[in-house]
């Protein structure tokens, strides 16, 4: 078989080539890049916030990408160009393939298939004299497929191919056409093709690599300056407990807002006077300090306009304002930066890699930063002004000697007539907008499970275990708390419980059968086929159920329901022994022994498979990645839009120390299950750790509840935790042991007053 490679000389095969190449790129591009117009929503609408903040806040964000219009614009012109140049593309592919597909060379010459040579030369020259392009009435086209028609049939064997298999080249030939016009390969035209390869490959592709990477190197994961990052670690670590103003001179010292490294920073002539003005204004701003950075100029600028931020002071429009939404619009993922950098350094120090331990009150400042920067207050400020058109002379209408209304959970739980008379001064469409924001607000319930997972037995926890607290959040609205509402929230709560005993009812029905109850068996049965799993976490009880040693000395309380429950069990039993005999009660307690330790094999199986699809079901969760769409903040002095996020972790107060990394929460939307996890203290003891709950977009809502951990020894024939898999050296246990000591502190160890 024949093989012919060769270039394409007639340009139709080069068509086809980028036919399919612009189609790659059309059909995509048009899907995901053609501007979607937003229909408004009148609804939608009459739901925002209408006070004056808000109001303006929606004109600089409209304001603020005078580009968008130009940019929507080009991308709609170039994706219908690049749709009229595929449509002439295709038609011109189809008008070749009509003609290819249409070629016969009898037809063209006008002759019969018997015709002899002669009789195909004369129709050639004949034709050729009214078609050739020097005649008026000449056509090039016609001409070139007459001549490809002539050569096909003055050739004997491209003849007789053709007559016989429709082929010149006969039945075998295959040819290989390469998508490229012949003139790239001329030798008149290689220089001109190799400059522009040189030019492409060699010149513009590295200057662009080199580009983005000399760019991206400057910056961390989170898009923050890594000098910023370094500033951050050596003011942390240079003072172990950073006071929160400490915290704002560090975040306006981030040469994110400084002109050498960022050159969106607008530096004015008027600053020179304007500056000056504002520091006058504020108090204990510290602009004397002689710390490199805190002492530059454009330092003392962004910590000028943050305090100014957080005081409410009015700025000029069109100077110093302008600088204040930037700088402020940055601060929050900066102060995310600032919290992951004094975490690093706990870590550090206790892998003892640094001497200096930060407290843990450095990395809470920091987060209590984020929230006054979003809703522009100052820590001592009331949190209702986090209310639209509520000022500091609404304020002492909340404040009498009837009421102390000091947070907004207890203003959301008044009647409706008694929060529409603390806002008398308000007219309707103000307090309207007031109860908008308020019921749109979290009403979060934190909810904290402590156990032990890949232990035998997980209520246990024992020294140097990996203990493992569940975190649930699940998020309200705070309309749901409203004082008016009340009577049918309270309604709805009873249809609930009364639903929820139904559908108990149905589940005791559908009951798998490893969950199901033996019949005739006491309570004390029951407790023996039912293995606690999850630990309470208030602070009023225990995070540790009893152990099997605890259960044999119950507490003076339970004592008389432990009797109560043998007394009846031996009863039970003494009346099965009467009425069946003492040979067939034995039998009967044997197989209901057998049927318990097969049903206890049973229920551990149950729970390995349990255990092992919840780990299946939270790897896949983690390897889709976290979403940051929450729900929307009200903010009006900040920026830009902003949604609610949240940081939950452990520490313990007592020594003040952090025992996990602050994981932060961004898509808290109904519920959300974190698992924190921690290694217990060395020491046995009894120990009491905080899980605190922080936002970092509105001020009050901070939530903490206590755990208490009974951490037992470990059992002597146990020489290691099963959790740990690598063995370490003497030195190194003794050095650990050491650290466990001195990190935590039992409530045995603490003074009556500390308790």
């Amino acid at each position: 078989m024949g093989q012919k490679f060769q270039y394409d000389e007639s340009g139709g095969t080069f068509f086809y080539f980028l036919l399919s190449f612009l189609a790659l790129i059309l059909i995509p591009a048009t899907i995901y890049y053609w501007p979607k117009k937003k229909k408004r929503d009148p609804e939608e609408e009459s739901k925002k916030c209408q006070c004056t903040g808000c109001i303006i806040k929606r004109e600089h964000l409209k304001n603020s990408e005078p580009w968008k219009g130009p940019k929507t614009f080009l991308i709609k012109l170039l994706i219908v160009g690049g749709w009229v140049v595929l449509i002439l593309l295709a038609y011109k592919v189809s008008q070749f393939d009509y003609e290819m597909s249409n070629f016969d060379p009898y037809e063209i010459l006008g002759i019969g298939m018997g015709a002899s040579s002669s009789d195909i030369k004369k129709a050639y020259r004949r034709l050729s004299l009214i078609l050739h392009p020097d005649k008026d009435t000449g056509n090039e086209k016609e001409f070139m497929k007459l001549s490809m028609a002539y050569r096909a049939l003055t050739d004997e064997e491209a003849r007789k191919n053709w007559e016989k298999y429709g082929n010149p080249d006969g039945p075998g030939a295959t040819s290989f056409g390469i998508a490229l016009p012949s003139w790239i390969v001329e030798k008149e035209n290689s220089v001109w093709v190799l400059g522009l390869y040189a030019l492409v490959f060699m010149v513009a592709l590295p200057i662009v690599v080199g580009t983005w990477w000399y760019r991206s190197i400057k910056f961390t994961g989170d898009q923050v300056l890594l000098e910023t990052t370094q500033m951050y670690y050596y003011f942390f670590h240079k003072t172990s407990n950073v006071p929160l103003k400490r915290v704002v001179m560090i975040l306006a010292a981030s040469l994110e807002f400084d002109k050498k490294n960022n050159s969106e920073i607008v530096e004015r002539q008027s600053d020179n006077e304007e500056v000056p003005q504002l520091i006058k204004k504020l108090d204990k701003l510290n602009e004397k300090n002689k710390e490199r950075p805190l002492c530059y100029m454009y330092s003392i600028k962004a910590r000028a306009l943050i305090h100014a931020h957080l005081s409410r002071i009015p700025l000029n429009p069109n100077t110093l304002e302008i600088d204040r939404r930037y700088v402020i619009g940055k601060c929050p993922y900066l102060i995310q930066e600032q919290v992951n950098c004094v975490n690093q350094l706990i870590m550090l120090a206790y892998a003892r890699r640094i001497q200096r331990l930060p407290s843990i009150e450095t990395i809470e400042n920091c987060m209590k930063l984020c929230p006054m920067i979003v809703q522009g207050l100052l820590e001592f400020k009331s949190p209702l002004l986090q209310l639209p058109h509520i000022n500091e002379d609404n304020l002492k209408h909340f404040i009498s000697r009837k009421r102390q209304v000091k947070t907004l959970l207890q203003y959301a739980q008044m009647s409706g007539d008694d929060r529409k008379s603390l806002l008398r001064s308000l007219s309707d469409e103000q307090y309207e907008d007031v109860m908008k924001v308020l019921g749109k607000m979290p009403y979060v319930d934190f909810n904290v499970k402590c156990e032990v997972m890949d232990d035998e037995n997980p209520s246990e926890v024992t020294a140097d275990a990996i203990v493992t607290v569940t975190v649930e959040l699940k998020r309200r609205n705070m309309s749901e708390l409203f004082g008016d509402a009340t009577p049918t929230f309270v309604e709805n709560n009873e249809e609930e419980v009364k639903d929820k005993e139904i559908n108990d009812a149905d589940a005791a029905a559908k009951r798998p059968v490893w969950m199901k109850q033996k019949k005739g068996g006491g309570k004390k049965k029951k407790q023996l086929l039912i293995k606690p799993k999850m630990v309470k976490s208030k602070s009023e009880e225990s995070s540790v159920p009893s152990s099997p040693a605890e259960k044999k000395e119950p507490r003076p309380k339970e004592k008389k329901e432990c009797k109560e429950d043998d007394e009846s069990d031996t009863e039970s039993e003494k009346s099965d022994v009467e009425t069946n005999g003492g040979g067939d009660a034995n039998e009967k307690f044997a197989d209901s022994s057998d049927d318990d330790s097969v049903q206890k094999s049973n229920n551990e199986d149950e729970d390995q498979e349990w255990e092992k699809l919840r780990r299946m079901h939270a790897r896949e969760k983690a390897l889709e990645g976290r979403s940051k769409t929450s729900h929307p903040v009200h903010c009006p002095l900040f920026p830009h839009d902003k949604q609610e996020y949240w940081w939950t972790y452990i520490c313990d107060r007592k020594s003040k120390s952090l025992l996990t990394a602050p994981y932060h929460v961004t898509n808290l939307i109904d519920q959300e299950t974190i698992e924190l996890k921690f290694t217990a203290p060395h020491w046995a003891g009894l120990y009491t750790f905080t899980v605190c709950l922080r936002s970092d977009s509105y001020i009050g809502f901070d939530q903490q509840k206590d755990i208490k951990l009974d951490v037992k020894e470990a059992p002597a024939e146990i020489t290691e935790h099963p959790q740990w898999e690598f063995e370490d050296s003497e030195e190194e246990d003794k050095k650990e042991d050491d650290a466990q000591e001195s990190e935590y502190t039992t409530d045995e160890d603490l003074p009556e007053d500390e308790d």
